[in-house]
């Protein structure tokens, strides 16, 4: 029922009171605790408190008056300041419970002012404890009184937080969406509109919520779309497998002020030849507008690279260029099928593999490391072999340890052949030495990886000069020993200049 509606079902009832919030506000009907606004109609629980609130502009517990005068708003706040600055020794009795006792003042509403002073017998309802808090008559007392509010405060706020908790548990989301500014907004929204706040339903949130969230973020991209105008921009094409085995094709525009997803494509229906994704790109281009596109991004495939030469035959200004992450990760692929890298790798497989597929061995492995792990998952395959190689070699002594202790002779796995292969691999002098050899090849590798494949700033600027460190670093390792490193500087030189050896002069549009 709305405001109107309830105050028409009751007359009106005028209280006569000190209290000036009943110059702006009438009760409605006898034995309520309504109060109707003069100015905007509103009907309101609570009595005056709430209704003083609402002219005031109080926000939290009712919605402000936005047809009051602004000398209403004056008059009420020096009333409630004047009340504030009370000697301390006032006689509580005489104190107006038209502000600050909620439910006592809603009595009011309904009673002469003779009842009120003489006392009389009716009885008064309970109400929020808060009406006990706002009365002060001693300092010893308003010490007690803030300890009561803060102890009552930190159980509400600790109620609150039980069930957010609870349904974070319960829908099995990240703890790290707390972090999140829209969670934080959601919170203050809350708290702001105060009780009886309706939950949005499961349509509203599915079909009419969504609908303007998404209109709400086209207009966001707005901004986005002038900066392309303005400065230029890079369109970057993202291929990937999702869990039902489709081919997903992403598109996506990057410039000064950040990056965009446009679209997907679900490939699966087609076969990725150079021309089928020059069609794909070049409708792309066209629907950004070509005059905003300075370059186009992509893998380094062999489909790829002829896409993106027919690309710049159609578009004379436009460039195609590699991506330099999926080069060095093509790097890393090349190294790891050097002999004495590709055995060291498939031992570490194995060895790995072993450990983690036993439960009795994995929980030896744990009290052995402290409970460090032996997998590191990464970006790409080859990064996460490095990284448990890395793992494996920081782990030798404990590993070592492990498997010629009297718990791994006493178990029986230690007795079939891929226990005695397990452990003939952590006894093995020349598997801990390749281990140090493919981390001295690989690491300079990773941490370019790292640096090119983050999203805190475009490595365009600074990719070429952490290739030539990361060669120093290998070179370095080795003391400058030429046939130890030749045959991976020869497979470094001849992906970096296939690739991405070039002018790369839309480096500008990053």
């Amino acid at each position: 029922m709305s405001a109107s509606g309830e105050a028409s079902s009751a007359p009106n009832t005028v209280v006569k009171s000190n209290d000036p919030g009943w110059k702006h506000c009438v009760a409605v009907g006898p034995g309520t605790n309504k109060v109707k606004c003069l100015y905007c109609g509103k009907v309101m629980n609570f009595g005056i408190t709430r209704g003083k609130e609402h002219l005031i502009g109080k926000r939290g517990k009712v919605a402000p008056c936005k047809q009051a005068p602004p000398s209403v708003r004056t008059e009420l706040l020096e009333y409630y300041q004047a009340k504030e600055n009370e000697k301390k020794g006032t006689n509580p009795k005489d104190i107006d419970l038209g502000f600050g006792f909620d439910d006592e003042e809603d009595e009011s509403a309904t009673q002469t002012p003779s009842a009120r002073s003489c006392g009389t017998s009716q009885p008064i309802k309970k109400g929020s404890i808060e009406m006990f808090l706002t009365k002060t008559t001693s300092s010893k007392d308003k010490g007690k009184q803030t300890n009561i509010r803060g102890a009552i405060d930190k159980e509400a706020v600790a109620r609150v937080h039980q069930y957010i908790a609870r349904f974070w548990y319960q829908a099995g989301l990240s703890f790290n969406l707390v972090k999140l500014d829209a969670f934080q907004n959601m919170i203050e929204a809350i708290g702001a509109f105060g009780r009886n706040l309706p939950a949005p339903s499961y349509h509203s949130i599915r079909v009419p919520l969504l609908n303007k969230e998404l209109e709400y973020t086209n207009n966001l991209l707005e901004k986005n779309k002038e900066e392309w105008g303005r400065h230029g921009c890079s369109i970057m094409s993202d291929g990937w497998t999702d869990r039902k085995q489709r081919t997903i094709i992403n598109f996506s525009v990057n410039s000064p002020s950040g990056t965009v997803f446009v679209k997907s494509i679900d490939g699966s229906a087609f076969v990725k030849t150079g021309d089928k994704l020059f069609e794909l790109l070049d409708e792309l281009v066209e629907e950004i507008g070509e005059e905003n596109v300075v370059q186009v991004l992509t893998d380094n495939g062999s489909n790829y690279v002829a896409a993106g030469k027919m690309l710049m035959e159609k578009r004379r200004h436009l460039y195609w260029t590699p991506c330099a992450a999926h080069c060095i990760d093509l790097m890393l692929e090349d190294i790891g099928k050097l002999p004495q890298i590709k055995t060291t790798i498939q031992r570490g497989v194995k060895f790995v593999g072993f450990i983690y597929n036993h439960t009795s061995t994995l929980s030896l492995l744990r009290r052995f490391t402290n409970k460090r792990e032996l997998v590191r998952p990464a970006v790409t395959r080859f990064a996460t072999s490095f990284l448990s190689l890395e793992r494996i070699h920081k782990e030798k002594t404990n590993l070592r340890k492990m498997f010629t202790s009297e718990e791994w002779t006493q178990n029986k796995l230690s007795k079939e052949a891929k226990g005695k292969q397990a452990t003939k691999i952590a006894l093995m002098p020349s598997f801990w030495k390749n281990i140090v050899y493919t981390l001295k090849v690989m690491a300079p590798l990773v941490r370019v990886l790292r640096l090119v494949d983050g999203e805190k700033k475009p490595a365009m600027g600074y990719i070429y000069e952490a290739m030539e460190k990361a060669k120093e670093a290998i070179a370095k390792s080795f003391q400058n020993n030429e046939s130890r490193y030749k045959e991976v500087f020869a497979i470094i030189d001849n992906r970096w200049d296939c690739q991405l050896h070039r002018p790369l002069h839309a480096a500008v549009g990053i």
